[in-house]
């Protein structure tokens, strides 16, 4: 287990109004971010617990210290191919409010890369067409170390509701 240091800016209040942190990580060969105050920790990869009857995207679940927590594979949510477990796949622990309940849901990565910070100003705004993602699901597009880093906004991506709804479709006969 690896827990997520966040950095303290309430040191130096300019700095933080303009650079936020980011936990950036792999999905097959693209790079992707996730604002790092969305973020709990990251876990190795020691399997799931199937549960009959969940959804393709819903990869199992794990105990997380005495916590039941929803496995999503990312890859599969972003309309990717599933990800292959590999020595460096791990669980992204996320903390997702809906409706003013915490949840906690697991993310299957390929991989962590790094904590980065990343300016406002280097955030570009998702493209309208040519991502090969829904659009609503990008906060933002960064370059960082020659390589563009895709942004997800949490909240729409992991959204309870939206996800309830492709339970349901999925299994709507």
């Amino acid at each position: 287990m690896v827990s997520v240091a966040r950095k303290d800016d309430s040191q130096d209040p300019l700095q933080s109004s303009h650079i936020k942190q980011y936990l950036t990580f792999k999905l097959a060969d693209e790079l992707f971010g996730m604002e790092l105050s969305q973020t709990r920790e990251v876990i190795e990869y020691e399997g799931v617990t199937k549960v009959p009857l969940m959804p393709e995207f819903l990869n199992g679940v794990i105990n997380l210290r005495g916590e039941v927590v929803p496995v999503i594979d990312l890859a599969i949510r972003l309309g990717r191919s599933a990800i292959e477990i590999k020595k460096r796949t791990c669980i992204i622990i996320v903390e997702h409010n809906h409706e003013g309940h915490d949840l906690t849901l697991g993310l299957l990565a390929d991989a962590v890369s790094e904590v980065a910070e990343i300016e406002d100003g280097d955030i570009e705004d998702a493209p309208a067409f040519g991502a090969k993602i829904r659009a609503e699901f990008i906060q933002g597009i960064a370059k960082k170390n020659d390589e563009f880093v895709i942004l997800l906004d949490a909240n729409r991506t992991l959204s309870a509701r939206e996800l309830a709804k492709l339970v349901e479709a999925e299994f709507d006969v």
